[in-house]
């Protein structure tokens, strides 16, 4: 693929390492930094962070005190900060720093030659196997705002941030180590203040459970942060007199790691990510709670120089189906959890107004089979009869044998009661009252068919006192795919959270798990079926004619689209970019614009019909309700976004 300007969509690429090490042999350990850096620069790396004391190694103990490793440590610096003069690169090493009688844990930023700034640790651990107060001071003990090296006047103090030119929302902050571990990190307070990378020069030792602990530590903080969180631990090279480091690495992005190193390696290891810096900024816009907390502290801004950001590849990885987990375990955990919160919401609301009936269209297809086995479901909760399930079939000129048979045959071996009222002969006397001409196959033949369908099962409800289920999903709400106040109505909407490509991993389940024999079967029938709407008649065979998909454009891209236009605001481009990607081979970038541009045309066209949709449960964390998660009016303009579009320059390869 052709090099983008991956800064134009919010990126910045991270390294963090763990160097081979040798305890005190400054020279040995500045040389693996050095190849480390290499390595970085040969991937376009803007940052690299290598340790809690990198430059010396953790585990010196009294050598600290040596005059001979302090002094070292100071030429160290000086020759990284050469070394990156002519690179337009940052480098992040760990090092003692000798100031005014006093010895600190620092975390010293090199930048383009120059070194831009030296933080110390704040707090030290001095518990178990660790006692850092025998060689360091804090933070709190510092007197001053700089301290001189070789000359210069460097700013000094946990209280820098680094601001990189030309990145809005690059703020970066550093702490060590004990910092993380503390009940308020010193992170928490740099976040609160701006900081949207954070980075964590580290020496954590191994036992047994505590790589697990470190993973959620880091990972939670910087969900808590809405921040990317950068850890470097000591590696293997380290002293094992009484513990072991493994040089642990990693780097996540509000909750989810993004990469990590392979631990106990001797040679030096370095993960990369490309952290999108735009989506960090737009997550804490919409968080309110986010920009609530006060702190007292304040920082002095430091800049940062770093280049374009021009690859042809991207380090990092885009789900395909975002909302469906990838790990099989995962998916059956998320859609046992889906299933229940579908049939306990419907639950409360039989309960609130006393219903023991629900009324439900099955066509034989995914959606309404969902329904229908989430009432199933919500009867067992409530100890009732699924006689009270009425479950209703109106074949029209579009149903086909197959859908019809498993319509059926699902209903029968659930035992719920079932009814079978063929429309075609009230939809065409409906023609002929209106003045339609039944040969006519255009909008109003399909809406009149589902008008009529949503007035059968209305009436039915009045019929049984009941509640009306409707089982249009969200892929359907965002794009519209629904007649207004025909499907598009009901009296509470079990399936409004779920996208079309959850749906089916849902149903298939439910299968597996809830059922099993000829019932399972059915089902995973249903789940093969092609979706359609089946409003135009079939085919000379009884086969389905309208495949959805063949009209709309594929689910899959549909879903992927309202992921991340909704849950994470991309931009159009970004969103074209990163769909480029995950979808190369199967899609060209001209398809996946075509669908793009079609999806922008039906979520804001669409919107009435989402401002007067009924109650419905949310299930996750991309919801459509007017009245919880999506405010939108129904009269905005798409053309900001298809303008963008049409900007685009697709790629053919």
């Amino acid at each position: 693929m052709p090099a983008a300007d991956l800064s134009s969509y919010g990126f910045m690429r991270f390294g963090t390492c763990s160097p081979e090490l040798k305890v005190a042999d400054i020279t040995f350990n500045t040389e693996k930094i050095i190849e480390a850096a290499e390595a970085a620069i040969q991937n376009k790396c803007h940052f690299l962070l290598t340790p809690e004391l990198s430059l010396t190694g953790y585990t010196c103990g009294d050598l600290f005190f040596q005059q001979s490793l302090l002094e070292q440590t100071r030429v160290a610096i000086t020759r990284l900060a050469d070394y990156t003069k002519d690179s337009n690169f940052t480098l992040v090493v760990g090092a003692p720093i000798a100031v005014d009688g006093l010895l600190y844990n620092c975390a010293v930023f090199i930048s383009s030659g120059e070194i831009t700034g030296i933080v110390p640790k704040t707090y030290l651990c001095n518990n178990n196997e660790y006692y850092e107060e025998r060689w360091f001071s804090s933070e709190f003990d510092r007197k001053d705002d700089y301290i001189d090296f070789d000359g210069e006047q460097i700013p000094f103090g946990a209280d820098l941030l680094f601001e990189t030119l030309g990145k809005p929302g690059a703020i970066i902050g550093a702490e060590i180590c004990e910092d993380l571990w503390t009940p308020v990190s010193p992170s928490s307070h740099m976040a609160a203040a701006g900081a949207t990378i954070l980075l964590n020069l580290s020496a954590s030792n191994e036992y047994l459970s505590k790589t697990e602990y470190r993973t959620n530590l880091t990972m939670n903080q910087s969900a808590k942060c809405i921040a990317a969180y950068v850890y470097s631990s000591c590696g293997p090279g380290e002293s094992s007199t009484d513990t072991v480091f493994s040089g642990h690495c990693m780097i996540h992005e509000n909750g989810s790691m993004l990469t990590q190193t392979e631990r106990f390696h001797f040679d030096t290891q370095i993960a990369y990510a490309d952290i999108d810096i735009s989506r960090l900024v737009n997550e804490r816009l919409k968080n309110n709670s986010f920009g609530a907390p006060y702190s007292d502290r304040r920082y002095r801004i430091l800049s940062i120089d770093i280049p374009e950001f021009i690859d042809s590849i991207l380090m990092r990885s885009f789900a395909r189906s975002p909302f469906v987990p990838s790990d099989e375990a995962q998916k059956a955990e998320c859609c046992k959890e889906i299933f229940t919160i579908q049939s306990v919401a419907l639950a409360k609301r039989m309960k609130h107004i006393n219903a023991e009936n629900v009324v439900i269209g099955i066509s034989g297809g995914l959606d309404s089979t969902l329904a229908l086995l989430v009432a199933v479901k919500t009867f067992e909760i409530l100890g009732l009869d699924y006689k009270g399930i009425h479950a209703i079939t109106m074949p029209g000129f579009g149903t086909s044998k197959r859908t019809k048979f498993n319509a059926d045959q699902l209903m029968n071996l659930l035992a719920v009661s079932s009814r079978d009222i063929p429309i075609n002969e009230a939809v065409e006397k409906h023609f002929k009252d209106i003045g339609h001409d039944s040969e006519i196959r255009d909008v109003v033949y399909e809406n009149s068919q589902a008008r009529y369908r949503t007035m059968v099962l209305m009436d039915i409800a009045n019929q049984t006192d009941g509640l009306v289920v409707g089982t249009g999903d969200l892929s359907e709400i965002a794009l519209g795919w629904s007649t207004f106040n025909g499907d598009h109505m009901s009296m509470y909407g079990v399936n409004s959270g779920i996208p079309k490509t959850l749906i089916r991993h849902v149903v298939e389940w439910c299968a597996h798990e809830e059922y099993e024999g000829e019932i399972s079967s059915i089902i995973l029938d249903i789940c093969d079926t092609p979706i359609s709407p089946e409003l135009l008649p079939t085919d000379e065979e009884g086969f389905i004619s309208q495949e959805t998909e063949k009209e709309i454009g594929p689910y899959e891209l549909h879903d992927f689209f309202l992921y991340y236009v909704v849950r994470c605001h991309f931009s159009p481009s970004k969103v074209h970019f990163i769909a480029s990607l995950v979808f190369k081979g199967d899609y060209s970038e001209k398809n996946i614009l075509r669908w793009l541009k079609l999806f922008y045309r039906r979520f804001f066209a669409n919107q009435y019909k989402r401002s007067c949709i009924p109650d419905g449960v949310k299930v996750g964390t991309v919801a459509l309700s007017p009245r919880a998660d999506w405010r939108m009016p129904s009269d905005a303009s798409p053309e900001l976004w298809l303008s963008e579009l049409n900007e685009i320059k697709c790629r053919e390869y």
